[in-house]
C-alpha cells in the first residue's frame, strides 16, 4: 500500500531548499516514496522524446536527481547525461546508467548544441530565474533538437492544490519541496521560449483517476499522466529548437 510522503524523520528545512533531496535521497527508486510522482513524470516525458536518431545522440536531463528517466532514455537509445547539483542524487543516476555531471541548470557546465534532446522536469519552479533556465535548455540544443519541460505554474489555484492538498495526500510531493513564490510564470516563459528560437507550446497535467486507485491499492507502480487543455495547476511544454534558416515567424502562444 503506497504511505504518504511526509516523513517525520526529516529534519526541518526551509521550503524548497535542496538539501531536503540529501534527506530522501534513498527514496529515489522507491515508487511508493516520497517521489512517487516523480515516477509518473519520468513515463510521461518519454511519451514525447522521439527515438535516438543515430547511435551518438545525447539526452541532457536537467536535474537529474536520482535518475529517473533512465530506463526511458536507454529504451530510446540515447546516452543520458545527468546534470545535478546533489551529489547524493547523482551518485544514485549513476548506478542507473546515467552520465553524471554536477553543476548547476542555471550554468550548465555543457557544450552549446551538444544535445539532441534536453528534458527539464520539476526544474523550474525551483530557481529564481525560469527565464535563464530556459535559455540553457536552447543553448544546449542542437537546430531541431526537442525540448521537454513540466512545471507548477504561478496562478491562483496552484498553491491551495500543489501545496496545500498535494503535500497532503499519497503520492503528492514531499512537504515543503515547492515554495509557491517561485511557480511559473506561464506567458513570460512562452515569450522567453520565442527569443531563444524555441516553439513551444504548453499543455496541463494531471493523473489519471482510475490509475491512482490502481496505484493506492498497489495493482500498479505507475500512475499514467493525462493531458488537458487548461494548463493552470501542473503543466508540460513540448517544443523544438528552430533551425537558423526556414524558421517560422516568431508567435507566443495563448494560455488556458
Amino acid at each position: 500500500m503506497p504511505t504518504a510522503s511526509a516523513d517525520p524523520a526529516r529534519t526541518e528545512l526551509a521550503r524548497n531548499d535542496p538539501a531536503q533531496y540529501d534527506q530522501l535521497a534513498d527514496s529515489w527508486w522507491e515508487p511508493t516514496g516520497g517521489f512517487a510522482m516523480l515516477h509518473w513524470l519520468a513515463a510521461s516525458r518519454a511519451e514525447h522524446v522521439p527515438p535516438s536518431p543515430r547511435p551518438d545522440a545525447v539526452l541532457v536531463d536537467l536535474a537529474c536527481g536520482g535518475g529517473l528517466m533512465a530506463p526511458h532514455v536507454q529504451r530510446l537509445g540515447y546516452r543520458h547525461v545527468g546534470v545535478d547539483i546533489g551529489v547524493a542524487g547523482l551518485h544514485t543516476a549513476r548506478e542507473h546508467g546515467v552520465s553524471p555531471v554536477r553543476g548547476s541548470v542555471l550554468e550548465v557546465p555543457l557544450a552549446d548544441g551538444c544535445a539532441d534532446v534536453v528534458v527539464c522536469g520539476e526544474v523550474l519552479e525551483h530557481v529564481e530565474d525560469d527565464v535563464a533556465v530556459l535559455g540553457e535548455c536552447a543553448r544546449l540544443l542542437v537546430p531541431g533538437g526537442v525540448l521537454v519541460i513540466d512545471a507548477i505554474a504561478d496562478s491562483r489555484l496552484a498553491g491551495p492544490v500543489a501545496v496545500g492538498i498535494g503535500e497532503r495526500i499519497p503520492g503528492g510531493p514531499p512537504p515543503g519541496i515547492h515554495d509557491p513564490a517561485l511557480f511559473v510564470d506561464r506567458a513570460r516563459l512562452l515569450a522567453a521560449a520565442d527569443r531563444f528560437g524555441l516553439d513551444l507550446r504548453l499543455v496541463g497535467l494531471r493523473p489519471s483517476v482510475r490509475g491512482l486507485v490502481a496505484w493506492r491499492r498497489g495493482r500498479t507502480p505507475v500512475v499514467p499522466m493525462r493531458t488537458m487543455r487548461w494548463s493552470g495547476i501542473l503543466f508540460a511544454g513540448y517544443g523544438r529548437k528552430r533551425s537558423s534558416s526556414g524558421a517560422p515567424e516568431p508567435h507566443v502562444p495563448s494560455i488556458r
